[in-house]
């Protein structure tokens, strides 16, 4: 059976998804409780928990017309979003400090032949959590209700790895990060496969902000190749390390949130959450 944490998560990526489509609407808090069945009472008090806000002042936050203010004016960014919508107490958000190390060219080739991987699956704010590494650092971060799929996923990018379950340091240190221990943490380091281009727009995705969105254009201008906005979008979407290499701050130049890796629902939720979340 499903642990809380992850029915839980479940109900607040459905009452998301229903906030964010039926916007214009402005739904009451009893109408989005029904739609994940629960009372209003208890609705109110996971969401708050979850989010630090209320559902329906986390619901502003995932108006696409905001978005496209962002992409409109350069200047723009969620905080002033949020203080055109009403919000407030919005905190300066902990900047994340991520290291890309590439694999060597040997590693890259052989499928991870000399690879001993760690992973180890765990609740997280965005449903459960699969992150592995190879020592060296995280290799593989995904969130899904599917442990099996999240690691078929891991397999099939070093199909010649051992694979051990088992937590180290730093797996440990990205748990740690999403039970919200974000004051002191150390630099996270990632060792992923990828080639030389991916890589280069993973380090270039490291570079937006919490809060603040980019469309693929722009990800493709600053990489000096401003015509391949199309490898830029298949790069995004090889992404390997859910959150910490932020894919889900990249969108359309239309606005539109668009697709996601681990869901749509998933990356409207990781985008409200960054927008509130508190130094």
């Amino acid at each position: 059976m499903p642990e809380q944490h992850q029915i839980d998560f479940e109900r607040i990526a459905a009452a998301i998804e229903y906030m964010y489509i039926n916007f214009r609407a402005q739904p009451t808090l009893d109408e989005v409780a029904a739609q994940v069945n629960m009372s209003p009472f208890h609705f109110q008090r996971m969401f708050q928990e979850w989010a630090g806000v209320s559902p329906k002042k986390f619901s502003q936050y995932l108006n696409v017309s905001n978005a496209r203010n962002i992409l409109k004016n350069s200047q723009l960014n969620l905080f002033d979003a949020a203080a055109e919508t009403g919000l407030s107490g919005t905190g300066r958000l902990y900047d994340l400090f991520v290291k890309i190390e590439g694999m060597t060219p040997g590693e890259y080739k052989n499928g991870g032949k000399s690879l001993n991987i760690k992973y180890v699956v765990s609740p997280g704010v965005f449903g459960q959590l699969l992150t592995a590494s190879t020592g060296k650092g995280i290799c593989y971060l995904a969130f899904s209700e599917d442990k099996e799929q999240m690691l078929n996923e891991l397999k099939g990018l070093f199909p010649n790895a051992t694979f051990t379950e088992q937590s180290d340091e730093k797996t440990e240190q990205v748990i740690r990060f999403f039970g919200r221990d974000w004051k002191h943490p150390n630099q996270i380091k990632l060792h992923l496969k990828g080639t030389p281009f991916q890589l280069k727009v993973w380090e270039t995705l490291l570079r937006i902000p919490e809060g603040q969105l980019t469309p693929y254009g722009d990800i493709a201008a600053q990489i000096q190749n401003p015509k391949a906005t199309r490898a830029v979008g298949s790069a995004v979407g090889d992404n390997p390390v859910s959150f910490l290499i932020p894919c889900h701050r990249v969108i359309r130049s239309s606005g539109v949130l668009g697709e996601y890796h681990w869901g749509p629902a998933r990356k409207k939720a990781m985008i409200g959450w960054e927008a509130v979340r508190r130094k």
